[in-house]
């Protein structure tokens, strides 16, 4: 970790945000643990871990607002069980609290990433994501690295509660999604019962989810 000093930390959170070969909560209490031992400056270690995640962030910003909402939208109503009804709430949830979302979600493993792309597909500005990212991540990096800093040589306990942590998260999507998948199968059921069109929900009319 001294080799690759405070830059190479930011390179390795930027490429967590992208493509995880390495995770980040791995890597920060591992920075926190070198500058203990003063082999890297601890605030250097916090700025340059930021910076990775605000340039990954921004990255995969652009790229929603490349792809655009409507584009996704037409997607996502071809694929089983998934109407035009559930992309209005998706995309009216993250209306109200997309801000929440985008801050806090930088310190949720595997939201981390994602939040981003709905921000850019919502067209969320770039100066307030900048903001929100920022914090989050300013926040959540300081807390790994002091963690790393604090416990020294235990620097790993850290990695091992942030592994429980995500696992939870994990967990609680797959509970999600089976749910979810078991409502819309039982709405479905009682549409045809009823008689009625499963896929009169289908169409997307242009402009429909204009900001």
């Amino acid at each position: 970790m001294e080799t690759l000093g405070p830059a190479g930390v930011g390179f390795m959170v930027f490429l967590d945000n992208i493509f995880p070969p390495i995770p980040s909560e791995l890597v920060l209490p591992l920075a926190g643990f070198t500058s203990s031992q003063g082999q890297m400056n601890i605030v250097a270690a916090i700025v340059f871990a930021t910076i990775g995640s605000v340039v990954g962030a921004v990255l995969l910003w652009a790229l929603g607002k490349w792809i655009g909402i409507e584009r996704i939208a037409r997607i996502a109503v071809k694929m089983p069980l998934v109407d035009v009804d559930d992309v209005h709430k998706t995309v009216d949830w993250f209306d109200k609290h997309g801000d929440k979302a985008v801050f806090f979600g930088r310190m949720i493993p595997i939201f981390r990433s994602l939040i981003s792309i709905p921000a850019g597909m919502r067209d969320m500005r770039l100066t307030k994501f900048l903001l929100l990212t920022t914090a989050g991540s300013a926040i959540w990096n300081t807390i790994l690295i002091v963690a790393g800093f604090t416990l020294g040589e235990n620097w790993s306990v850290v990695e091992t509660y942030a592994g429980y942590f995500q696992n939870v998260v994990i967990v609680a999507v797959v509970v999600f999604v089976i749910v979810w998948i078991v409502f819309k199968v039982r709405k479905q059921r009682r549409k045809k019962a009823a008689g009625l069109d499963t896929t009169e929900d289908d169409h997307i009319e242009p402009g429909e989810f204009e900001v």
